[in-house]
């Protein structure tokens, strides 16, 4: 893949936002009050643009949307000491972080498509929510915080505040 910062994991990531400009984010099973936009591994062979409606789909069963934007390069994001030990036993790999390609979709249908326990992979969030740019990157864990403030500041043309409160729906209920 072209400008590949090599000891990177290739990965993509999805900003995918309703028809109010919300962003979508998910609360993380594994780690209770880390929200983050859906995002995961390339797999060999497989196209960014391919892999990122793969993991949308997922990790949240949507299917229904359009792809709005790319990030145009590479963005990184170096994982913390005991985040690295625990990804690269699992990956098995000695991977310093992670290399993104951050596309934005828009979800053309309705909300009633999400679904965290869709898939046959193992389910990964257990709520999900829409969100304001700015409520994403301040829930987002510290590590992935830059990046996330890389993702909004490019995609902020498609964006506009229009002051509406975050919906957190939960699948616990």
């Amino acid at each position: 893949m072209e400008g590949l910062p090599s000891g990177y994991r290739p990965n993509v990531g999805v900003c995918l936002i309703n028809s109010d400009n919300q962003v979508f984010v998910a609360s993380r099973l594994n780690v209770p009050g880390a929200w983050q936009m859906p995002q995961g591994g390339i797999e060999e062979g497989e196209e960014p643009t391919a892999a990122a409606i793969r993991e949308l789909q997922e990790e949240t069963g949507i299917v229904s949307v359009e792809i709005i934007a790319e990030v145009p390069r590479w963005l990184t994001n170096d994982f913390p000491p005991a985040v690295k030990a625990k990804v690269n036993r699992l990956w098995g790999g000695e991977w310093h972080g992670q290399a993104q390609k951050w596309f934005l979709m828009r979800l053309t249908k309705d909300e009633s498509e999400v679904n965290l326990a869709s898939s046959e992979a193992d389910t990964e969030f257990s709520e999900w929510k829409w969100a304001s740019p700015n409520e994403v990157i301040e829930q987002a864990v510290d590590y992935k915080r830059s990046t996330y403030e890389e993702v909004m500041a490019t995609f902020r043309p498609y964006l506009s505040e229009r002051g509406i409160a975050a919906k957190c729906l939960s699948t616990k209920w």
